[in-house]
């Protein structure tokens, strides 16, 4: 099956420019990187570790309890965590340390505390600005170098907010152009676009009736830009499914139902042109969807449905690298899979090499697979042609509970959070 189509010269330029019009080389400003798509540019990368391990560069403690990816923007490192207070009790905060000296520069209380493991969702850095979504629905606006709160919105008390289940807000806010845009769950307010710099609001979108699979409200993913058919637009998953909303307005172009399950839809989707790969676990599966012209908007159509038993990723993300598509299978699992994208073929399969789900990232030809038992990444060759581990360690194991936070590379280091402890290794060979 040929991946082009009437809308393939659209393609995510602008996306990237968007993003990164404000950030210095280099920087990670959020979730799954510059691009939302857990690729990092990195080049000169070791193709084989050291059978002793890699390096360590540094270890710090005081993130708190959390399940947050980084952000690394401007010499700073952003993340959230739940910690104690002095006075008593716990409370839900951003975090900013330097990243020469992992000292801490600042903490900005979001809201209530998690007691199901923290935050979830990752803060999304452009410029002056930090921007995070705390486990209640609480999205703030911080200033970067001092954590000075600009404005804050509530998701439940301002858009009528709800999540499609009980681990609450895990999303990772984006800022686009000059729009702030996130993903509420309110009946008439399923996604937002607000002024990234006042907080006022842009438009909201209702959600009609996109089918009966799933639960009302918002999912544990987070919005990714197609410019499919020439429309720039938002592609969520919600716990209705996969839907589409017109960037301009807000206005509700299209919604992919099949892919909902009622417990838990996760993966962040991976665009390409005018295709959307998406997958759910909890014995749901994975689709590959086409967005075409109808009726001076944009409709998608199926092209396959990869059952459970053949594909599903359940919280460690999937990349899209060449022509196929990389991530860990399984509920609670992350078998090593390769698929392609155009037809869903399945490329190669592997067992495990480590328990619970896998959270991918992709540099300079390799796959980086981090398991939640906290101390097993291992090291592929990104190819199709075959399953090639390179290498396979133990991580430093402290900090305890699910190694959930996905892993980041910058600047030939590697850095992996558990809980309240970040580390960082070198994996760019010694000079």
């Amino acid at each position: 099956m040929s991946l082009g189509s009437p809308c393939r010269n659209f393609v995510l330029a602008g996306f990237a420019v968007s993003l990164s019009a404000s950030l210095c080389a280099g920087d990670w400003p959020g979730w799954r990187g510059p691009n939302r798509d857990a690729i990092s540019a990195e080049k000169g990368l070791m193709a084989e570790w050291p059978k002793e391990g890699l390096s360590l560069l540094w270890k710090m403690q005081g993130l708190g309890r959390g399940y947050s990816s980084i952000a690394v923007a401007g010499g700073r490192i952003f993340t959230m965590g739940d910690r104690a207070l002095t006075e008593g009790g716990e409370a839900q905060f951003v975090l900013a340390f330097d990243l020469a000296t992992q000292k801490e520069l600042w903490a900005a209380r979001v809201g209530e505390p998690h007691r199901d493991g923290g935050p979830r969702g990752t803060p999304t850095v452009d410029g002056e600005r930090v921007y995070a979504i705390g486990t209640s629905g609480d999205l703030v606006c911080l200033d970067a170098a001092s954590g000075g709160e600009k404005w804050r919105k509530s998701f439940e008390k301002d858009f009528g907010g709800r999540m499609m289940s009980g681990w609450r807000y895990s999303e990772s806010p984006l800022v686009d152009g000059e729009h702030l845009v996130c993903t509420p769950g309110g009946k008439n307010a399923v996604m937002a676009a607000l002024d990234k710099k006042t907080g006022a609001e842009i438009w909201r979108c209702a959600l009609p009736d996109v089918g009966g699979g799933g639960q009302d409200g918002a999912g544990y993913s987070s919005i990714v830009v197609s410019e499919a058919c020439g429309v720039r637009q938002y592609i969520q998953i919600i716990g209705r499914g996969a839907i589409g909303v017109a960037a301009k307005d807000g206005a509700f172009m299209w919604g992919y139902n099949r892919i909902a399950n009622g417990v838990a839809n996760i993966t962040t989707p991976v665009v390409r042109n005018d295709l959307v790969f998406v997958s759910t676990a909890y014995g749901t599966g994975s689709a590959l969807l086409r967005l075409v012209p109808a009726g001076g908007g944009v409709k998608a159509e199926e092209v396959y449905f990869l059952g459970a038993d053949t594909f599903q990723n359940h919280h460690g993300g999937v990349v899209l690298v060449g022509d196929h598509v990389y991530g860990g299978h399984g509920q609670n699992a992350g078998a090593p899979m390769c698929i392609e994208l155009a037809t869903g073929k399945v490329a190669w399969k592997e067992r495990a090499p480590f328990r619970g789900s896998a959270a991918v990232l992709y540099a300079d030809g390799h796959l980086y697979f981090r398991y939640e038992n906290g101390d097993g990444l291992t090291l592929v060759e990104a190819t199709p042609q075959e399953y090639r581990e390179k290498s396979r360690i133990k991580t430093d194991g402290e900090g305890g509970g699910p190694a959930w936070a996905h892993p980041v590379i910058l600047d030939g280091k590697l850095y992996l959070r558990r809980n309240d402890f970040l580390v960082c290794y070198q994996v760019a060979p010694p000079k």
